[in-house]
Order: structure tokens, then C-alpha cells, then sequence
């Protein structure tokens, strides 16, 4: 084996361009042309892909840092052979010398030289590249059409698991003959999804260099996306925030990976998106503009629009200072914002006495730590919160985008609110109705651990039914928190207050739990709120109720 360093391709006329994303983690197996990072400069964006195969070892590089043509960005451990221990650069100098009768080097010697492939016409089929995993995959996006002209490495198509997306690069220059797939599909490695006729001299359209080096698809994509609307759509238009996009008309937007990953993860249609970067390029901040004009509930500029909040100038009054907020205190605002002007809160307002479930979790606490588990009060309420959305399954449910039907899940996965040095992380519990306290307890502590020095992965970040939002032993008697569509409810906890409760012809101190039950009124009603939160009171005032 022979340890190959990737370093950052010619940029052009860019230097110290931002790593915006990374895309692959040490010990992961990359194939060729599977981008590795994506760079972003004040003008464009471009993925990095892999110029051969291999294990990722190390990463030189961080989320925010700026790096410039050359710059060592990883190193992959790629098999021991004549064609893997030359650099990409000496490939791609033998391999001109080899056939000095072709005017275009070969697929590894144009990456090297930054060029587009220009193969021999030759009719062939794209499958989906090795996924790692036997599963089906999802066709969320498809990015071309029959009869489009491509250049090498332009996106095809996008992928996406329960983990990741993943975007489909066509392997050649050429022209589409046929789609054999279509939008909600799914598909596993190997499977066939496209068939390509590569074009000779000519046929197909010269890539262009973005002022950063990324390459625009074709002319064709360009001339789509000068003719967007000038105008913001009309309300009426848009979708509905959780709605996956799959315009055919966001096929033809010019827009980066990031960007459609980011309308992806907002719910953005990219086709009702007017791109403000060169040639009428998407950037993210086209997107967070649009989720912002939509969650106003009115067209851009329009008298009737939420007006901002007026910056103003401080410093007038005493020293300051400007503190940066981090991508995921951005993302979460832009969330937050979203859910509250969307979603019809209610929010019902109850206690728990939970006198014996504290005694019980303490006599049990010795226990627990012979086996290495720290019992907190989070398991219990994970498991009474299970219980409750089995009584009462209209809460585990999300609202289609349609209005005319709910989804109805049968799973049970959980997501605990974590905050962090960065911003607020939820990580899921998932089939919390099948574990006891203690795998519980043991999943909480990993998952928190895991949340504090940002080492979740995506996974463990989504498919949540129902969401927990605990201030602990931090104080207050309840707070209103807000709900994390497409979920219909959340459970807010504040701290436990010892209270005297009336019991048996006298007042006895026992210990009160708050709680606040916020739901979708769109989905429930007060009365569906008022039998959970009440459910979920007496579960957790007897502990013997969750062993039934």
C-alpha cells in the first residue's frame, strides 16, 4: 500500500478560499471522482473529488479554514501498483507521452491537468457507484435529460439514504440518450440509471472556469437559469417548508452540491430561487433570502413584509464587539424561525409528582453504577414519553404537505435537546419503546458525550418522532419550546420543585415535576393535548405504570 496526498487543484485567479464542507472521515473508502470537500470562494463553489481510489488516513484541513491551490488537504492509502505510486502528475506526463497520437490525455491525466475528458463516442451505461452497503437508496433529484450534452464529472443525479446524500457524476463527456430511472425510485449499487453516448470533437460544450475553478455544467444550464422569473414567487406558489423538492425545473437550476444540499435540508424548490452569484449561480445566500421572504408570508419588497430589525450603532454608547455565530447557531435560528411563523403553537402546562420515581431512580443508583451507567432522570422520561405516544399514536405522526393526509409512524425514536459550545444538537434515541432504563441511560450518556464534542453523525441526528427539551437542574418553573417540524409535539422540563400537595385530608412536601406539552394545532386538537400530558403525568407519578 502507498500513502498518496491530495492537495487542492489550480484555483485560477483564487486564493484562500473557505472549506465549507467536508464529505468523507479517516478510515472511510473513497472510489475515484468521489468528492472529497467542498471549497467556496466570495464568487463560487467546487467540490474536490478523488483522483484515485483509496482509504482516507488523515485530513489536513477543518471546517473554516481557508486554504489556496496546493495546499495538502488529505491523504489516502491506495494499493501499491505501478499506477498508484506515480503521483497524479507524473500519471498524467506518461500518459501523454504513451499515445502521442490523441489530442485528449486520458480520464487521470485530465484531472491532473484540470481539463474536461474528451473520450471516443462510444455508447455506455452509468451505474450507481459502490454504496457501501446492500440497502436501497432514494432518487430524490435527477439533474439532466434526455438529450443534454455534459461534461465529464457533472452531477447526474442525487442519492439519498437514512445516513447521506450523494450526487451521481457522469463519467464521461457526452450526451444523455436515455433516463432508465425516475424521481422517488430506489436504487442499489450496480443498478443501472442512465445510458450515455460520449461525443466526438465538438459535440459537447467547453466547460468554463468560475472565477474559483469550478466548472459550469454547460451553456445550456447557464441559459436556463438567466431565464428565472426576476420576480419573488407568490405565496401561493411555494411549498411547504417540510416538502422535499423535485421540480423537474430544479433539474436545470445552476446550483453547487452545498447549495442543492442546503434547499434540500430547508425544503427549498431551487427552480422558484432567483441566483444572484455569477451567471445567475444559487448561493446559500439565495436560499436563507427565500426561507426568509417565505416565513414573512409575502413577496420580496413588498409594503406588506415584516420589516428587520434596524442594525444600529453601538459603539456610540460604550465599547463592543462583534462576535461571529457559528453555522450551526445560523442553521438553528433559520429553523426556529421557520417552525414558529409556520407551526400554530399550543402549549398545555401541567406537573408530574414524581416523589417515588426519584426515590426509586436514587435506591437504584448503586446498582447502576457497578454496571458503569450513570441513572439519570432522562431514561424514565424517554420510556413514560414512549409509553404515552403508544396510547396516544395520533402524536407520532407528521402532516403531509398537502393537508390531505398524516404520516403515521410506527417506529418510536426520540430526540433529546443537547446544548453544546456551538449551538443546540438534537440526537436521537431510536426504538425507545424496546429498550430498558438502563440501554437507555447508556445511549443518553454516549449520544450527550458524542453531541459536546461534535462527533455526531447524521444518523444519529434524524428520524425523530417526538422531541424532549429538559433545562435539568438549571431552574424555572416551565418555558414554551418550539416545536421542531416536521414533528407534531415537544415536551418542555424544567426543574423539580418540592411543593406542598394535598394528599389524604393533609399537605404533604413531594416532589413536582413542570411540564410543558407544545403541539400542532394543525394536527391536534386541546383535547388530543390535555389526555397526553395527563397520561404522561400519572406514568411518571408510578413508576409501576411503565411496567404495564
Amino acid at each position: 500500500m502507498a500513502i498518496e496526498k491530495i492537495a487542492v487543484p489550480d484555483l485560477g485567479e483564487a486564493t484562500d478560499v473557505e472549506v465549507i464542507e467536508l464529505l468523507v472521515t479517516v478510515g472511510q473508502h473513497v472510489s475515484e471522482n468521489d468528492s472529497l470537500l467542498v471549497l467556496e470562494s466570495d464568487k463560487a463553489a467546487m467540490e474536490i473529488p478523488a483522483p484515485v481510489a483509496g482509504v482516507v488516513k488523515s485530513i489536513a484541513v477543518n471546517l473554516g479554514d481557508t486554504v489556496s491551490t496546493g495546499v495538502e488537504i488529505l491523504s489516502l492509502e491506495v494499493e501499491s501498483n505501478d499506477s498508484s505510486e506515480e503521483s497524479v502528475e507524473d500519471v498524467a506526463k506518461d500518459e501523454t507521452q504513451d499515445a502521442p497520437q490523441a489530442d485528449v490525455p486520458s480520464p487521470r491525466a485530465a484531472l491532473a491537468l484540470g481539463k474536461a475528458e474528451q473520450p471516443a463516442p462510444i455508447e455506455s451505461v452509468v451505474t450507481v457507484p459502490d454504496l457501501g452497503t446492500d440497502d436501497e437508496v432514494d432518487v430524490i433529484e435527477i439533474h439532466v435529460s434526455a438529450g443534454d450534452k455534459l461534461v465529464a464529472d457533472q452531477p447526474l443525479l442525487t442519492l439519498e439514504s437514512d445516513k447521506a446524500a450523494m450526487e451521481i457524476p457522469s463519467p464521461q463527456a457526452g450526451e444523455v440518450l436515455e433516463i432508465l430511472v425516475k424521481v422517488g425510485e430506489k436504487v442499489k449499487t450496480g443498478a443501472e440509471v442512465l445510458k450515455l453516448s460520449a461525443a466526438a470533437d465538438g459535440d459537447v460544450l467547453p466547460a468554463q472556469e468560475s472565477p474559483a475553478g469550478s466548472t459550469v455544467a454547460s451553456e445550456k444550464a447557464a441559459d436556463d437559469s438567466r431565464r428565472m422569473p426576476a420576480s419573488e414567487p407568490t405565496e401561493s406558489s411555494l411549498p411547504a417548508a417540510q416538502n422535499i423538492p423535485n421540480s423537474v425545473e430544479s433539474t436545470k437550476v445552476y446550483a453547487g452540491p452545498a447549495v442543492r444540499k442546503l434547499a434540500r435540508e430547508l425544503g427549498v424548490d431551487l427552480a422558484l430561487v432567483q441566483g444572484s452569484g455569477a451567471r445567475s449561480r444559487v448561493v446559500k445566500g439565495d436560499i436563507h433570502d427565500f426561507v426568509k421572504t417565505r416565513i414573512n408570508g409575502t413577496t420580496k419588497g413588498s409594503a406588506l413584509a415584516a420589516p428587520a430589525v434596524p442594525d444600529f450603532d453601538f459603539s456610540q454608547f460604550g465599547p463592543i464587539e462583534e462576535l461571529p455565530r457559528s453555522k450551526l447557531q445560523k442553521v438553528t435560528a433559520i429553523n426556529m424561525e421557520r417552525n414558529w411563523s409556520t407551526v400554530p403553537h399550543v402549549a398545555q402546562f401541567n406537573e408530574a409528582d414524581v416523589t417515588a420515581l426519584e426515590d426509586f431512580r436514587n435506591e437504584m443508583r448503586p446498582e447502576a453504577e457497578k454496571k458503569g451507567i450513570k441513572l439519570t432522570f432522562l431514561p424514565f422520561l424517554l420510556k413514560a414519553c414512549a409509553n404515552a405516544l403508544a396510547e396516544y399514536p395520533q402524536f407520532n405522526v407528521s402532516l403531509h404537505s398537502s393537508g390531505e393526509f398524516v404520516v403515521r409512524k410506527k417506529y418510536c425514536h426520540i430526540g433529546v435537546a443537547v446544548a453544546t459550545e456551538a449551538g443546540l444538537v438534537v440526537p436521537v434515541i431510536r426504538d425507545v419503546d424496546t429498550k430498558t432504563i438502563y440501554e437507555l441511560a447508556r445511549e443518553v450518556s454516549e449520544l450527550t458525550a458524542k453531541a459536546k464534542s461534535r462527533k455526531l453523525t447524521l444518523e444519529e441526528m434524524q428520524g425523530a418522532c417526538f422531541t424532549i427539551s429538559s433545562l435539568g437542574a438549571i431552574g424555572g418553573t416551565g418555558f414554551i419550546p418550539i416545536i421542531n417540524a416536521p414533528e407534531v409535539a415537544i415536551l418542555g422540563v424544567a426543574k423539580t420543585a418540592i411543593k406542598p400537595v394535598y394528599v389524604n385530608g393533609e399537605f404533604l412536601p413531594r416532589k413536582m415535576l413542570p411540564l410543558t406539552l407544545c403541539y400542532d394545532h394543525k394536527a391536534l386538537n386541546g383535547v388530543d393535548g390535555g389526555l397526553f400530558a395527563d397520561y404522561l403525568a400519572k406514568l411518571l407519578g408510578d413508576i409501576r405504570r411503565l411496567a404495564l
